[in-house]
């Protein structure tokens, strides 16, 4: 059996935040497989918010230490799916 865990997480107000979920992201880069970025841009405009997924591996506990981390930063969600097959 393999389990898939993905963490979806919105940040608010990203290009405040975005350097400090840089270091996050690096200090976790281990246990993280695909990172997806989506927000909203158009012409010479571009969304303060934005959403995160991560394709995650490892451990509960260092898959919750990421979450931690992550829960933090000031407007920061996240949502997590698990799936085991």
């Amino acid at each position: 059996m393999a389990d898939t865990t993905i963490l979806g997480v919105l940040l608010r107000k990203r290009t405040r935040t975005s350097e400090s979920f840089q270091e996050i992201l690096s200090r976790h880069g281990c246990i993280i497989k695909t990172r997806i970025g989506i927000h909203q841009t158009s012409n010479n405009v571009c969304s303060p918010d934005g959403v995160i997924l991560l394709d995650v591996v490892g451990s509960e506990s260092d898959i919750q230490a990421l979450e931690n981390d992550i829960k933090s930063l000031e407007g920061a969600e996240i949502q997590k799916m698990s799936f085991t097959f």
